[in-house]
């Protein structure tokens, strides 16, 4: 397997587990917040799974995390060179950029979901108690 796959492969899996973490925890948390509970009762009713992956929402967190931190390390870590050829030069410049959108794009989701799922009720409480 070329490197330029093994990299492409690794920012989608990374984007995959960011964008669950949103969806089966970080969603219905936002939705409620906003005053749509019924939209997130009736994506609870229609697809019930969303409520398993709900009781597991640590394991969710703490996997795409670790996917994460594993995809930063390989993007930035020390010594990362291009080739010297100049047409694989160009084809890695452009595979770099593309993975630094990728994981930058799913730390935010991320973050998202982190703040929804964790801190955005307690917060609201100390606002309002």
């Amino acid at each position: 397997m070329s490197p330029e796959i093994e990299t492409h492969k690794w920012g989608w899996v990374v984007l995959f587990a960011s964008t669950t973490t949103l969806v089966c925890c970080a969603l219905p948390i936002i939705l409620v917040t906003v005053g749509l509970g019924a939209v997130s009762a009736a994506l609870f009713s229609n697809f019930p799974f969303l409520a398993d992956l709900a009781r597991q929402k640590i394991w969710f967190f703490s996997g795409s995390f670790m996917l994460l931190a594993l995809a930063a390390w390989a993007l930035y870590r020390p010594g990362r060179r291009c080739p010297t050829d100049p047409v694989l030069a160009q084809k890695c410049a452009a595979a770099d950029r593309w993975n630094k959108r990728i994981v930058s794009g799913s730390a935010s989701i991320w973050v998202l979901g982190f703040a929804a799922a964790y801190l955005a009720l307690p917060v609201l409480e100390w606002i309002d108690p």
